[in-house]
């Protein structure tokens, strides 16, 4: 089993030949409508303090549109509400505890990494083994000295608010949390052993998907995108194919107005079959790499 599928997914939330120099391409693409342009990022949700700078083709994305388009609108979200959805939606049916759903085992193995992490099992006990997931990840995340206040969309979102600039969001986080909630329980178990599986490698395996970020680099991308399928294709499908032809007709609406705007996605929604630049591309529109 590949060890770094979820990690990939979760960080980049992730066409052809494109150049790989990294002062000669950026993780920026502009489509052109009939009387406007939409500016289309990859993004990495997750960055360290000390290398959270944004390349270049950021700042000309952004001055050159009205508006600023994420996976979420930030500016509105509301931690309560997400906290009130996890307590309805997030957790385990009566009379099921964690160690009944995952089995000794595989208990156990959580147990171990929850509590290098500080993470009490009695607080995550009713929690859905996806939610469990998702929390080991975070807590790993944030112990390697990446942060999401440094990702891409939290820079950007705060320099829009400064700016008086619009925001919104592609899809709500009902929906966004929802895709979790639909996962099978195997398939809840193999989401979380792939988290097991990739918690003591994410410094290193994430430094090298940023360094494709950074060049603009689809191919390599796109070769990261490979491995997600064929490790975890189910996940695949929900997390990035079933959004990417959700957000795509919108994308397309930006396109018959008159602003600019600009869209940040995470990296993965980009490449590869089925990702975004592709979508676009086979409905006819021009799509060109921001050098």
């Amino acid at each position: 089993m590949g060890r770094k599928t979820c990690r990939r997914i979760l960080a980049l939330g992730v066409l052809g030949c494109l150049t790989t120099l990294a002062h000669a391409a950026s993780p920026v693409w502009a489509i052109h409508g009939d009387h406007n342009t939409v500016y289309l990022a990859g993004s990495v949700h997750l960055l360290k303090a000390g290398d959270s700078a944004l390349p270049a083709a950021f700042d000309r994305a952004y001055a050159g549109s009205r508006a600023l388009v994420m996976e979420l609108d930030l500016g509105k979200a509301d931690p309560m509400q997400a906290a009130a959805w996890m307590a309805q939606h997030g957790v385990l049916p009566e009379g099921t505890d964690l160690k009944k759903a995952l089995g000794d085992t595989r208990y156990q193995r959580v147990s171990i990494e929850a509590s290098r992490l500080g993470l009490p099992m009695e607080m995550v006990d009713q929690f859905a083994p996806w939610v469990l997931g998702l929390q080991l990840m975070e807590m790993q995340y944030a112990k390697a000295g990446f942060d999401s206040e440094q990702g891409v969309e939290q820079q950007l979102e705060h320099r829009a608010q400064a700016d008086g600039k619009r925001t919104s969001g592609l899809e709500t986080l009902e929906e966004q949390l929802g895709y979790f909630e639909t996962l099978t329980p195997e398939q809840q178990a193999k989401f979380l052993d792939l988290v097991l599986n990739d918690l003591h490698d994410v410094d290193t395996d994430t430094q090298d998907v940023i360094r494709a970020w950074r060049a603009g680099d689809a191919a390599k991308l796109g070769a990261l995108l490979s491995d997600e399928y064929r490790q975890f294709p189910a996940l695949y499908q929900l997390l990035v194919t079933n959004r990417n032809k959700h957000w795509e007709p919108q994308l397309q609406q930006l396109l018959h107005e008159k602003d600019n705007y600009f869209v940040v996605v995470g990296a993965l929604h980009l490449v590869g079959d089925g990702g975004l630049l592709q979508l676009m591309r086979k409905d006819g529109f021009k799509v060109e790499q921001l050098n």
